[in-house]
């Protein structure tokens, strides 16, 4: 029988639990606030740390409210639902600031300026997993696990994604779904009309057509459909292979293999966050994608340098470009053999990479480029504390504290692009100094 713990907690911590002592153990338990008592049961321990379930709230905070969601402490895909959403935020600003300085050693005391917009309804792209035993049934994986709970249910879906989501569940529990789909992945235009449809299988058990008429079917709003053959790394597409997406008065065609921000309702302010202020002069977007930053800074920039080594996406950016009618120079490689070769400085740097950041050594060869202003968007506040420990020069880099060329800190914001999750994306703007 799983250890009963009684444990008051202390405060909230990135991953999406909160943070209790007990017994000399440090211990972790999702669907909490801080100042409550609660009952756990532990389910894994490391040394000093315990991770538990939680099982009962004896003294619940003020700010605890019902969530919204049937399969909420259930499915995993959320964290947050019993916290109001503006309190959501409030703690995430604090969880932001203890990991900047707990792992990079960053004391930031300025404003953290706050962009929100709806909690819910907001995500465009979606993956569902299928479960393959009787009943057949589509939902999300268990965290660390291969379970998939069946959902009824998603209050985060934009409302095309929740009627695909419907439409795809109906099919599965009704049992014409085809046979063999494994993961199914649906992206939504901007005017949440139009839909992209990536499906996996294990084998095809009916020739492609008539796999994808049947997905056309029950699926009306397809524009594009990708069939996937994972055992034989195959596929087949109908459709034109991407969905065209409007943001700022830019048209950004995305296709199936290329990313995309996914909270619908905060793209535009994050894309004339991130451009303010560009001025005349080189501009480098480093993990360009498909140019979400790349065309506005091409309209304020002399000359704008994109790289990214996802090769769908950097077509997907140069075709982008040329639609616009913007004069870009791209390439499909990996930031670290870019600024390798790169001999020359330019006047504004933006990175969005992905959730393993920058890494040490990108981060150090940025310090040496030197150029004068750098715009971070980072979604994991670990990997930007680590970055951003080298960039200021509060860590050492091949045995040395500091660099020549140095930042700190101008602005930084927070975009809470994932509502009821723990999940937070940061922009930081850097401003070097000598």
């Amino acid at each position: 029988m799983a250890e009963e713990l009684r444990l008051s907690i202390e405060k909230l911590v990135y991953g999406g639990d909160g943070l209790a002592h007990a017994d000399g153990n440090t211990v972790f338990v999702p669907y909490v606030l801080p100042g409550e008592e609660v009952r756990a049961a532990a389910k894994s321990k490391k040394k000093k740390l315990i991770w538990a379930l939680l099982v009962e709230v004896t003294s619940a905070s003020a700010q605890r409210g019902k969530a919204r969601c049937p399969h909420f402490q259930t499915c995993g895909g959320c964290h947050y639902q019993h916290i109001p959403a503006a309190e959501q935020v409030r703690l995430k600003k604090e969880i932001l600031k203890e990991t900047l300085s707990r792992l990079g050693g960053i004391s930031w005391d300025g404003l953290v300026q706050e962009h929100t917009a709806e909690p819910y309804g907001y995500r465009n792209r979606a993956q569902w997993a299928v479960r393959s035993g009787m009943p057949r049934a589509i939902g999300y994986f268990l965290p660390e696990s291969s379970t998939i709970v069946p959902i009824d249910e998603c209050p985060v879906l934009s409302p095309a994604l929740a009627r695909t989501f419907g439409q795809l569940q109906d099919m599965a529990r009704s049992g014409t779904l085809p046979a063999g789909v494994l993961e199914i992945e649906a992206f939504a235009d901007s005017s949440d009309k139009k839909i992209a449809l990536n499906v996996a299988f294990d084998r095809f058990s009916k020739p492609p057509a008539e796999l994808a008429a049947a997905f056309r079917a029950a699926v009306l709003e397809i524009e594009s459909l990708l069939l996937l053959d994972r055992r034989k790394n195959k596929f087949e597409l109908t459709g034109p292979g991407f969905l065209t997406y409007e943001a700022g008065g830019y048209n950004y065609r995305v296709s199936h293999l290329s990313f995309f921000q996914v909270n619908r309702f905060l793209i535009e302010d994050l894309l004339k966050t991130v451009t303010a202020g560009a001025r005349a002069g080189l501009a480098l977007d480093l993990y360009a994608g498909v140019g979400f930053f790349t065309l506005p800074l091409a309209r304020a920039f002399s000359r704008v340098i994109s790289v990214d080594a996802n090769l769908a996406a950097t077509r997907d950016l140069r075709v982008n470009a040329e639609n616009a009618g913007l004069q870009v120079t791209s390439h499909n490689e990996h930031a670290k053999e870019f600024l390798g070769k790169l001999n020359e400085k330019p006047d504004l740097v933006v990175l969005d990479p992905p959730r393993a950041g920058l890494g040490a050594a990108v981060a150090a060869e940025l310090a040496r480029l030197g150029a004068p202003e750098i715009a971070y968007l980072s979604c994991d506040p670990a990997t930007l504390a680590r970055d951003l420990a080298v960039l200021l020069g509060t860590q050492k880099v091949n045995g040395t504290v500091g660099l020549d060329a140095r930042y700190e800190i101008a602005e930084m914001h927070l975009f809470d692009l994932f509502p009821q999750t723990f999940h937070i994306e940061t922009l930081v703007r850097l401003r070097r100094v000598s």
